[in-house]
C-alpha cells in the first residue's frame, strides 16, 4: 500500500523536537522529507546523551524516514541549493529565530515567488509576531510561561516539569494539523499559504476548561498531584503494593463504582450522591477510600473495576509500557532495521489510517547521508558535488 502523502516532497529546516516530530510524522505518512543539517555537527540532537552505538537516542526517536543533507548556510552556494530544494518542495518546515530564515533568503515571502503552492510553516517558542517574537523558547521555558507547570506536582511542592517534552510534542502535531489543513486547501485553490505553530499557543489551546474556568469565575488552578479539578474520585490511590488510578467521571459510574466497593456506606452517604457534592467534599470522600483501596493490592482491584467497567490504570513505568500487550498489538513500538544498532525499536506511529497506513522505508540517517544523492537529483554534476565540498558548502 502506498502512503497517504506519496509525492509530496518536505524540505525539513527545523531541528531539537517540535519540528522533526511533525515533519516525521509527515514522513511515516508516505512524503520524501529531506532533512537540513549543518554539515559537521548535525541537528544538536545528534550529541544528547544517552547514545546507543554511537548514535542519540534522542535523535534516532523522531527522524526515520527522512534523507539527510549537509548544507552550511553560511556558504551563498549551500543557500542556492536550499532555495533549489524549496522550489520544487510541496511543504517547507523552519524554526530559525524570528528573521532567521529571511536573513537567508529562505523566508516565506520569497520562496514563494517561486513557488506559489509552497506550504510554509514556521515553528516558534512565542509566536512570529508580538513583545516576544525574538526570545527563544525550549520546552521546559514553555511549561512553565504556558501554565502547565503551574498545575503541575503535589500541592505545596517545588515547581515540576512534565516527564514528557509534552509541549514540544503538542507543537508538532499543531503544526501537522496546519500543514495539512493547507494541503487540503490548496487542493481547492491551487495555493500554498504560511501556516505557524508556536510552543506558547498549544500550551494555551491545552488550557481548555482550565482556562475558560478562571476567565470564568476567577478561578487559578493548582497543582493537585493526580486529582482532578473537576470530578471526584478521580486520582491516584495508594493500595498494598503500588499505585491505581480511577476515574468516577459520571452518574452512572459513580452507581456501578458504589455497587462493587466493600465500603457500601459510601454509596448511601448524601454527601456524595452527586458530583457537585463530592467535589465539595473531596476530603472527606478521598480518606474514606484511601482507606478501603489501601487493604488490597492493585491486581485486586483493577479485576473488581474492570469487572463493573470501571475506568481504571495501574502507573507504568517506560519498561513495563515498552512490554504492554496493547501497545504491542496496536503496533506502537516498531522494528527500525538500522545497519550501525541492531535491534533497533521505537514508537510507532499515532497516525492510523486503513487504507494508507504509516510505514518504515528508512531508518534515521546519518548525518549528511543522503548529500550526493539529492544533489544529483537537483541536476549538480560530480565534479560540482566534489567543488562544493572543497568550499565547505556541504
Amino acid at each position: 500500500m502506498s502512503g497517504a502523502l506519496e509525492g509530496i516532497k518536505v524540505l525539513d529546516l527545523s531541528r531539537t523536537l517540535a519540528g522533526p516530530f511533525c515533519t516525521m510524522q509527515l514522513a511515516d505518512m508516505g512524503a520524501d522529507v529531506v532533512k537540513v543539517e549543518e554539515p559537521t555537527i548535525g541537528d544538536e540532537t545528534r550529541q544528547w546523551i544517552p547514545q546507543w552505538n554511537g548514535i542519540s537516542s534522542y535523535y534516532l526517536a523522531i527522524n526515520r524516514n527522512k534523507r539527510s543533507i549537509g548544507l552550511n548556510l553560511k556558504k551563498l552556494e549551500a543557500v542556492a541549493i536550499a532555495r533549489k530544494l524549496a522550489s520544487t518542495s510541496d511543504i517547507i518546515v523552519e524554526n530559525f529565530r524570528t528573521g532567521g530564515a529571511e536573513s537567508l533568503g529562505i523566508g516565506y515571502d520569497t520562496l514563494k515567488l517561486s513557488n506559489p503552492r509552497l506550504i510554509y510553516c514556521s515553528i516558534s517558542g512565542y509566536g512570529r509576531s508580538g513583545p516576544l517574537k525574538d526570545k527563544p523558547g525550549y520546552d521546559l521555558m514553555l511549561q512553565a510561561y504556558g501554565g502547565l507547570m503551574s498545575t503541575t506536582g503535589n500541592p505545596g511542592e517545588s515547581p515540576v516539569r512534565t516527564g514528557y517534552s509534552l509541549v514540544d510534542i503538542m507543537c508538532g502535531l499543531v503544526a501537522y494539523g496546519g500543514i495539512m489543513t493547507a494541503l487540503y486547501q490548496r487542493e481547492h485553490t491551487g495555493k500554498g499559504q504560511y501556516v505557524e505553530s508556536s510552543l506558547l499557543e498549544g500550551q494555551v489551546a491545552s488550557s481548555a476548561f482550565l482556562m475558560v474556568g478562571h476567565l470564568g469565575l476567577g478561578t487559578n488552578p493548582q497543582p493537585m498531584g493526580s486529582a482532578h479539578p473537576s470530578l471526584v474520585p478521580y486520582q491516584a490511590f495508594l493500595t498494598v503494593d503500588g499505585y491505581l488510578l480511577i476515574g468516577v467521571a459520571n452518574a452512572g459510574l459513580w452507581t456501578r463504582f458504589c455497587k462493587v466497593i466493600p465500603n457500601t456506606s459510601i454509596g448511601v452517604d448524601s454527601r456524595f450522591m452527586t458530583n457537585k457534592l463530592r467535589v465539595e467534599n473531596r476530603n472527606l470522600l478521598i480518606s474514606m477510600l484511601a482507606k478501603m483501596f489501601k487493604k488490597q493490592k492493585t491486581s485486586y482491584w483493577m479485576t473488581l473495576l474492570n469487572n463493573a467497567g470501571i475506568p481504571n490504570a495501574p502507573i507504568n513505568d517506560i519498561p513495563t509500557l515498552a512490554k504492554d500487550s496493547q501497545v504491542a498489538f496496536r503496533n506502537m513500538i516498531i522494528d527500525v532495521p538500522h545497519p550501525a544498532i541492531p535491534n533497533l525499536r521505537m514508537p510507532g506511529s499515532p497516525l492510523k489510517l486503513e487504507d494508507s497506513p504509516a510505514s518504515v522505508r528508512h531508518y534515521p540517517p546519518n548525518l549528511g547521508e543522503h548529500t550526493k544523492e539529492i544533489l544529483l537529483e537537483l541536476g549538480y554534476s560530480d565534479k560540482e558535488f566534489l567543488h562544493l565540498k572543497e568550499i565547505q558548502a556541504i
